[in-house]
């Protein structure tokens, strides 16, 4: 007797993908926790509805390179291949065995049609962040800020060098420039003229070659910076400035050139952040600038920074050893002489010189200054009492161990994007579309950290209440 086997579509059929997903897979955990359905809020304006084919469904279209961050898949090409094989893709994408599986460069051309020059991924970002805070889970009173670089997807040789002003405009150059004079005015000084300002009867001013460097800039993307750091290989990078909680709930993050300096890019993520109404920010030694400690302690948010060790050459007294008289404006050095103030410089340091008799027979004078004309400076910002009042800061009880918790935050974070996100180098061209995959891979982290958080909880429910039943039923008999 011979039996007739059914085909292998026919056996699929009697088999839904619901059955094959395991309970635990982490696609259920966030298609049961995180609702994707404002995504069409967002793109409602980018689409006709009555013009042209039927689309694909956005919801698809954005959960697709959601796929490809949460598990680091290199490429959508290679994402799509595995959707194509994966049956829990394929159940969170809401397609069917024999559903077609989108082109590979679908989504690229949807980006590039409707989403390119829009804030739509930031937007994704921000409302997964709300879903999360939503559920009283996120503490924004204590905030965590730093910054990671991430290898540009640029070859190191197609570069070429261009010439560019040796200081560009900073954040805080206004109000430095009135501090400044005004500080002037106070010691008896003129203000200093504005070099930017130019009379209307003068002639524009040359270019001044001493005030251009050379930068290396990437022919392939040029929004890279030129990034060398200790023993790092020197590579086109970007640098990824990120916030989050003492939970490690990302709140916010921008994307710059790789060369940028922290305390340049601060001011960007702080704007994010700030709405959020932070009492403590904790940074690292690169944010600890006068600049950034005045804005934050005025906006009343307390600072924490690290001990920065004085850049002095060994051998010398460190500036500690001078010590500043506030009453007199001056300052006193390890010999018991004092150096009067001088002038205030552009850059908004206050200038102390000593006399130069008095140092030419000082016996401590080869570990004070080697000038040829005897003569010791000491600076002191014009901001420096907001850098003192973050010294205070650092020495009150408690402030160590709140500095501490970094490790277990936000270098933590940016070691799970790397190490399990593909975040260690980027496959993206331009800034733009770099933003697009830190935005999408900071919200896979938020999701994956709800969803676990609110299936352990659902099941510590469970337990309980399994438990008391089972205890009113004993005591029933």
């Amino acid at each position: 007797m011979i039996t007739k086997n059914t085909s292998n579509k026919e056996q699929i059929q009697m088999v839904s993908l619901e059955q094959l997903v395991p309970q635990d897979h982490i696609l259920r955990k966030i298609d049961d926790t995180i609702d994707f359905s404002f995504i069409y809020d967002l793109v409602e304006d980018k689409y006709s509805s009555d013009t042209g084919r039927p689309s694909i469904d956005p919801v698809i279209l954005i959960k697709i390179p959601i796929i490809q961050y949460m598990f680091g898949i290199k490429s959508m090409r290679q994402t799509i291949r595995e959707i194509e094989v994966n049956v829990a893709y394929r159940w969170f994408l809401g397609l069917d065995f024999f559903d077609p599986v989108p082109h590979f460069s679908t989504f690229g051309k949807n980006y590039k049609r409707r989403f390119e020059g829009t804030d739509l991924f930031e937007q994704i970002f921000s409302n997964v962040l709300m879903q999360c805070m939503n559920k009283n889970l996120v503490d924004t009173s204590t905030v965590f800020v730093d910054s990671t670089h991430v290898k540009a997807a640029a070859n190191r040789k197609k570069a070429k060098k261009i010439l560019v002003a040796k200081k560009a405009a900073r954040f805080y150059d206004d109000q430095l420039s009135k501090e400044i004079n005004s500080d002037r005015e106070k010691h008896g000084k003129k203000s200093l003229k504005d070099k930017n300002k130019d009379d209307d009867d003068v002639d524009p001013p040359s270019i001044d070659c001493s005030e251009l460097k050379e930068k290396k800039v990437s022919t392939t993307d040029p929004e890279s910076g030129w990034f060398h750091k200790g023993e790092h290989k020197e590579v086109f990078a970007y640098a990824i400035e990120a916030a989050c909680d003492k939970h490690g709930w990302l709140l916010g993050y921008t994307v710059h050139p790789g060369n940028e300096h922290d305390s340049k890019t601060f001011p960007a993520i702080y704007e994010k952040i700030k709405k959020l109404k932070p009492e403590i920010i904790v940074a690292d030694a690169g944010y600890k600038t006068p600049a950034i400690a005045r804005m934050l302690i005025d906006d009343g948010i307390r600072p924490i920074f690290p001990y920065k060790a004085p850049m002095t050459k060994k051998g010398f007294f460190r500036k500690y050893e001078y010590v500043y008289d506030e009453y007199y404006d001056c300052y006193i050095c390890p010999n018991n002489k004092i150096l009067k103030y001088s002038t205030t410089n552009r850059d908004g340091y206050r200038e102390y010189k000593s006399n130069p008799v008095n140092c030419s027979s000082c016996p401590y004078i080869s570990q004070c200054t080697q000038s040829k004309n005897h003569q010791k400076v000491v600076t002191r910002h014009v901001w420096q009492e907001y850098m003192d009042i973050c010294e205070d800061i650092r020495h009150t009880r408690g402030t160590k161990s709140i500095y501490d918790l970094r490790k277990e935050t936000i270098e933590r974070v940016f070691g799970v994007a790397k190490e399990n996100h593909s975040m260690r180098y980027t496959q993206q061209i331009g800034k733009e579309k770099m933003a697009m995959k830190i935005g999408l891979t900071f919200a896979c982290l938020n999701m994956k950290k709800l969803a676990k958080i609110l299936t352990k909880k659902s099941k510590k429910h469970c337990d309980f209440s399994t438990i008391f039943s089972f205890f009113r039923l004993s005591f029933s008999f």
